[in-house]
């Protein structure tokens, strides 16, 4: 039997994310926590799945139990985990985070002295999935070191650049030895991608340009497609050889900013992938990502396509969440 096309396929970054529950103190006050799945490409897998889409995820996990939670949540939030090998050796990472409203969400990383997401090799890779996904989604964290690094360039070599093929520059210092090998590596990866979407410092990273206009013609030179530059407060330029949108931040309290890149990342890979114009792409992104924002966890946050659609109408995110509250 022929093997169903994904709509989304992820690669990289999978495990535990401890939040606590108590907010604007640091973690040596805190008393209690939540546990959710974690990891930027699953939660980006996660928001796609939450907007109707088959999706998997390509990733590692260890052979302990947070490792068994990580499968069995990805499968209850619509991820398929065929594609996630399981590493004897090494643990399940945990991140822990702080939460101090509205902009200071400081994240702790174990993932000593290594991870199993950055075990996969070239070997473990699907190369139907790969070649056949609607959409295909990597992040700079998986070029960090090898063999994850190896097996990324396998499958950007595999994928051929097809559209869509989408680079999250989501640049993360301390898992690389410096910035230089990182803008080296990303620079690498920029020649194999369609899309490539960033902050303004990952973009210097990505290209030496921390201007948002500059950034983007950057991108472009470099061959991409799409250019989208996340400018915060200034809201999100995107760019294409004959197009330039600018759209404004979504207005939201935030109460946790951590899930919010993931939330827009999955609704970018819904509007792609459903032919939307550029500007309405980066407009429901931005929304989605304003209603993650305004929510503690990430995962099991994800809006659906109605919470997104009430946002870009007008609905206050506030009245959206009330509304869901009245749903649970």
């Amino acid at each position: 039997m022929a093997q169903t096309v994904l709509d989304v396929l992820t690669i990289g970054r999978a495990g535990v994310d401890i939040y606590p529950l108590q907010t604007g103190v640091g973690l040596e006050e805190v008393e209690t926590f939540g546990k959710f799945l974690g990891g930027s490409p699953t939660n980006v897998a996660v928001a796609a799945a939450r907007l109707g889409h088959q999706v998997a995820t390509i990733t590692g996990v260890g052979e302990d139990s947070f490792g068994r939670y990580v499968r069995q949540e990805m499968r209850r939030l619509g991820v398929s985990d065929e594609h996630v090998i399981t590493s004897p050796d090494l643990l399940t990472p945990v991140t822990f985070c702080e939460i101090f409203p509205p902009d200071n969400f400081p994240l702790y990383f174990y993932r000593r002295p290594s991870a199993p997401d950055l075990q996969i090799t070239p070997h473990d890779l699907p190369i139907e999935a790969v070649q056949e996904a609607r959409l295909f989604w990597l992040t700079v964290t998986g070029l960090s070191e090898e063999p994850s690094r190896s097996a990324h360039a396998r499958a950007l070599e595999i994928r051929g650049r097809r559209r869509h093929t989408v680079l999250d520059l989501d640049y993360r210092p301390m898992f690389w030895t410096s910035s230089h090998e990182a803008s080296e590596q990303v620079r690498k990866a920029l020649e194999h991608v369609t899309v490539a979407v960033g902050n303004r410092e990952e973009c210097e990273i990505a290209v030496g340009e921390t201007d948002p206009e500059r950034a983007a013609d950057a991108l472009l030179e470099s061959g991409v497609e799409i250019a989208i530059v996340k400018q915060g407060p200034r809201g999100t330029l995107a760019k294409t050889r004959d197009e330039r949108v600018e759209i404004a931040p979504t207005p939201v309290d935030t109460f946790n900013g951590l899930g919010a890149g993931d939330a827009f990342g999955g609704s970018l890979c819904h509007g792609l992938l459903s032919g939307w114009s550029l500007e309405r792409v980066v407009s429901a992104a931005s929304a989605a990502g304003a209603i993650v924002a305004s929510r503690l966890e990430c995962s099991t946050a994800m809006p659906t396509a109605d919470e997104v659609e009430a946002v870009m109408s007008g609905t206050p995110v506030a009245d959206v969440n009330r509304a869901q509250e009245r749903v649970r």
